[in-house]
């Protein structure tokens, strides 16, 4: 479908680019369409890896859980394209050597999309020569695919090179390959492509079978073969790889940059020492978070060609005039029409090669159309009436949202949604795309890419954040300043100076005697019926507790952002905190020293996937958490065991716990799967809101638990003991007890 959609501002290290055109990659687009039209069972059996993981979680977590994490998966927007150009209308801090008014070749999954307006890292970025047009320039990404293969196939001066699939790449790496002097030979099953690819310079083009193909090699190169085989061919059939075999000579270079079978046939490979390469794409930076995510380019000493460079070079083979692009060019369609072009390479009712998507000055980057905004002032007044009518029930909450990722999606927004006197006012995303789909799935009255915007409108008194972790103490801190209640998923922050700066403003608000927002942070266990009941059962004595908990965390990978320490913190920051929480929680006491021990890194783990952690309390009580990733995901992931006055508490896996004591067993289970609190969490915030009461934990609880992880870093690399003490912007600017009272 096509969308009006938030426009995404410039970020570090990133452009605001108007596109004026954009090319569809066939192959690519296609099979994401084919697949996203698929019922659940034919996703499933495309991916059975995925499966296998979602039985597992069913396994371990029940089948609540993981329906909620596969719709959570399932339910996600993909934006098309990745290959445009425009011109940059604004920039994000970090970029250098481009100014606003640039015209800029634009590569990227997820980046150079189908849009009038992408946000792309300057290193996915390359500047347009004099001479090559927007539309020209478009195809950038897409010759740097076809430049990237031929690269890995290290053609020289003179090579004989056979290309399989004279598509959209296949016609541009032919037209590449002969301005390196080398002698061509293309073959497709379209005679129109075969005739178009003579017509564009290569040696011979041939349509038909193997033995038609195996004769024109045969003529062009002679008896010894193709020095390499380049396969652009788009095909389930595993005949593409089995003729490069036959065309390569003996130790020859097949690079399979297509979708094809990779059934490599033993015996021709073995018999000519054949060399095989997989080509990524455009080159290297490619899903590298630093490349793509932050705009951090490769030395060129050390990498000569990245996938910007390719571009770079591409686009100066169209200057030279040594490629064309014109007359591959079959089909264009304005924005407005795009569907039309899906209809086209979908149905396949006509011949087509190079489909342009066209951007008009005419279109729209308002939040919402006049449509939709008459929609929503409707809504306003009904709910307006409501509210004069029925002035006996408390005003709605009105929230505003800050993220939209899985958690916020699978989790806290349907738990938010069935509650009553919920108003979910507007949302704020990174992408446009990801606002407007989130927004009309949970009846949001607004979408946009400006927080801002949410911060700032008057009707909205309660602010969830749910973003990437680095971002997190910003919006908390103007959230609170704009009078807004505040729940953040956890952490609250990264670092100290995050934390003094949020404890300065959390107490000036105080100090002022003026009407205090809330602040809640998602520790959701605290909150389950079964850590509740457990504490209640435990409360029989004052006698200090002794509590071991084990959480067979999973492994990361250590490339995903939760792993960078800039922008997730790290597993102790983004998930230990959890637990730390939870052990002050059970006990009513605040950890007073950490001991810290960590496996060091090897292989595939990083220092903080295995850990061991002792917590000495306040009052005495010890905790003790284990957190690994080492272990296997079929395996429960937490248990929590609780020793006290000659009493054992258990909570197993968040679906059930039990209290022995005196030789007896009581029990309490849930039938449904796990339930971590995440509920109850939502209940307890919006009934503190709703009936003015204080805060349902004391801010004072998030200072300590959030000191503690950050002792609990310093103690595994100082190899002792660390103390936790409250910092000094705390004592000198609140007026708090011990309890976390004024």
């Amino acid at each position: 479908m096509v969308q009006d959609v938030p426009c995404s501002p410039a970020r570090a290290g990133s452009l605001l680019v108007r596109n004026a055109a954009s090319v569809l990659s066939i192959g690519t687009e296609r099979q994401m369409i084919e697949f996203g039209k698929k019922n659940l069972l034919g996703k499933a059996m495309e991916r059975p890896d995925l499966v296998r993981k979602v039985i597992a979680v069913a396994q371990t977590e029940g089948v609540t859980e993981a329906y909620q994490a596969a719709m959570g998966r399932l339910d996600t927007f993909r934006v098309l394209g990745y290959s445009s150009a425009g011109m940059v209308v604004d920039m994000g801090p970090g970029v250098s050597g481009i100014r606003v008014g640039d015209r800029l070749a634009c590569s990227g999954s997820g980046f150079a999309c189908h849009a009038e307006y992408v946000v792309v890292p300057q290193t996915l970025c390359a500047a347009i020569p004099d001479g090559v047009t927007d539309e020209e320039a478009a195809f950038a990404a897409l010759g740097a695919i076809a430049l990237h293969a031929l690269r890995l196939a290290e053609l020289q001066l003179g090579d004989r090179v056979a290309i399989i699939g004279l598509g959209l790449l296949g016609l541009l790496a032919v037209q590449i390959a002969k301005a390196w002097g080398c002698q061509v030979l293309g073959t497709d099953v379209a005679a129109g492509k075969a005739d178009l690819a003579r017509q564009l310079g290569a040696n011979e083009a041939v349509a038909g079978g193997k033995e038609v193909v195996l004769a024109a090699a045969q003529t062009l190169f002679g008896s010894q073969g193709a020095d390499a085989v380049v396969i652009f061919a788009s095909t389930s059939s595993n005949e593409p790889l089995e003729l490069a075999a036959e065309l390569a000579r003996v130790r020859g270079r097949i690079v399979v940059p297509g979708l094809v079978k990779l059934e490599v046939p033993r015996r021709p490979f073995y018999e000519k020492e054949l060399d095989l390469k997989i080509s990524r794409a455009w080159g290297p930076g490619l899903y590298d978070p630093e490349y793509e995510g932050r705009g951090h380019d490769y030395p060129l000493p050390f990498v000569r060609w990245t996938a910007g460079r390719n571009m770079e070079a591409f686009l100066q083979l169209l200057a030279q005039g040594s490629v064309q692009v014109q007359p591959l060019i079959t089909h264009r369609f304005p924005i407005e029409r795009a569907i039309e072009a899906y209809q086209l390479i979908s149905e396949g009712k006509e011949p087509y090669i190079g489909v342009i998507i066209e951007y008009g000055e005419s279109l729209s980057v308002n939040r919402y159309t006049e449509e939709q905004r008459k929609i929503f002032l409707k809504r306003e007044e009904r709910v307006s009436n409501q509210r004069i009518t029925n002035n006996q029930s408390p005003s709605p909450v009105r929230v505003g949202l800050i993220g939209a990722g899985n958690f916020a999606k699978g989790t806290l927004l349907p738990a938010i949604r069935r509650l009553k006197d919920i108003h979910l006012r507007g949302i704020a995303t990174a992408t446009g795309i990801s606002a407007r789909h989130t927004g009309d799935k949970f009846g949001f009255d607004y979408c946009t890419t400006d927080y801002h915007e949410l911060v700032n409108d008057p009707e909205i008194n309660t602010i969830f954040i749910t973003t990437r972790h680095n971002t997190h103490a910003k919006f908390v801190i103007e959230a609170l300043r704009a009078g807004k209640h505040v729940f953040v998923e956890k952490p609250l922050c990264l670092n100290e100076e995050q934390l003094n700066q949020i404890i300065e403003i959390y107490s000036a608000i105080r100090n002022r005697q003026s009407a205090m927002p809330l602040l809640m942070v998602g520790f959701n266990r605290r909150f389950s019926p079964f850590t509740v009941t457990l504490k209640k059962w435990l409360s029989f004595t004052s006698l200090p507790m002794v509590i071991n908990i084990r959480v067979n965390a999973g492994f990361v990978p250590p490339e995903r952002w939760e792993q960078d320490p800039e922008v997730g913190g790290g597993r102790i920051l983004g998930e230990v905190c959890h637990f730390v929480d939870l052990v002050q929680y059970l006990t009513g006491a605040h950890p007073v020293q950490v001991y810290a021990q960590a496996i060091k890194p090897a292989g595939q783990y990083l220092s903080e996937d295995n850990l061991i952690i002792t917590l000495k309390m306040s009052d005495g009580s010890a905790g003790s958490i284990t957190y690994t990733a080492s272990g296997d995901k079929a395996f429960p992931r937490e248990r929590v065991e609780i020793f006290r006055g000659g009493a054992v508490g258990l909570i197993d896996n968040f679906k059930s716990a039990s209290f022995t004591y005196q030789g007896r067993t009581r029990r309490k289970r849930n039938l449904f799967g796990v339930d971590r609190g995440y509920r109850a969490e939502m209940d307890t915030f919006f009934s503190a809101i709703h009936n003015g009461d204080p805060p349902p934990v004391a801010f004072l609880e998030y200072v300590w638990t959030t000191l503690t992880t950050f002792s609990i870093s310093e103690s595994i690399r100082r190899g002792e003991p660390v103390g936790i003490e409250l910092p000094v912007s705390f004592l000198e600017g609140s007026r708090y007890d011990g309890e976390g009272k004024r």
